[in-house]
């Protein structure tokens, strides 16, 4: 099958279109960040950088970390510009990209995302660090993709729909077993929740008051055999179900710089960020 051009757009320099990249630029261990700022934060560390590039909200730098070759891109925010990096990644490694033509054999790709997120529960408390077991996504990104779920992960999402009386039911994905095992052993592990915004789906009242006012409240209360939701944030369940539909293992480790049910902000942001990058390079 050949990809046509309008489906799979091209740069005139051979780059693929968002992300500025040619597969030589990338490693097959990734580190993800949704702010570009963030992206030297991660390379500072490497002994060598042997490619820099950007364009819009994408940044890579890939180098060395004690011998292992990295990259770091950032993504931006919410699971549409995650949509965009797992495709354009997927397309890097496993199409090539002269002929439009899919390759035969697959190249899994290893994909940490290093983010902030915001605690609901009293126990998971601001500076934490937490891996995310499953991402439940309260945004429409698998609407569109033929995606199957096991049953945990129904189970999660239907008890998620019917706790908030959500119209539309939610999607459910676990984090890869093999980076769970790899970089989560000396963390606590949660159930992420990954929103559509920033305010109100995260229950957040500003000057408007959410549609869902106790939302926080009533998730915070919810447990499982997998566990309790512990987290908000933006991209976790994207970076899941792509991942799945895609056949790359992806981890989502969180930053926790806000305590939802204190109503309090770490004043220590940037430390327990740059904590959690050097913990991500020393186990990845």
């Amino acid at each position: 099958m050949i990809i046509p051009e309008s489906e799979l757009i091209i740069n005139s320099d051979g780059s693929i279109y968002h992300l500025h990249l040619k597969p030589e630029h990338l490693s097959d261990r990734i580190i993800t960040v949704g702010d570009p700022d963030r992206v030297p934060m991660v390379s500072q560390y490497f002994e060598e950088i042997v490619y820099t590039g950007r364009k819009r909200e994408f940044v890579t730098h890939t180098g060395y970390y004690k011998g292992k070759l990295l990259s770091v891109i950032s993504t931006g925010m919410g699971t549409d510009n995650i949509e965009i990096l797992m495709t354009e990644l997927d397309a890097l490694v496993n199409v090539d990209l002269q002929t439009r033509i899919p390759k035969p054999a697959h190249t899994t790709l290893k994909i940490v995302r290093v983010g902030t997120s915001g605690s609901m529960q009293l126990g998971l408390p601001v500076d934490s660090l937490l891996a995310s077991s499953y991402g439940v996504g309260l945004d429409s990104l698998m609407t569109f993709y033929p995606i199957s779920y096991d049953s945990n992960e129904k189970s999660i999402a239907s008890k998620v729909q019917a706790r908030l009386k959500l119209p539309f039911v939610p999607y459910c994905v676990k984090g890869s077993e093999f980076l769970i095992d790899r970089l989560a052993k000396d963390l606590r592990q949660g159930i992420t929740v990954t929103c559509p915004g920033f305010f109100a789906p995260q229950g957040r009242e500003v000057r408007i008051k959410p549609a869902l006012p106790d939302m926080m409240t009533t998730l915070s209360e919810l447990s499982f055999e997998e566990g309790t939701l512990t987290n908000f944030e933006m991209e976790t369940a994207g970076y899941y179900a792509m991942g799945r539909l895609l056949g790359h293992e992806v981890l989502s480790l969180n930053a926790i710089v806000a305590n939802r049910v204190e109503k309090t902000f770490s004043q220590n942001a940037d430390e327990v960020v740059n904590r959690l990058i050097l913990y991500a390079l020393e186990n990845f």
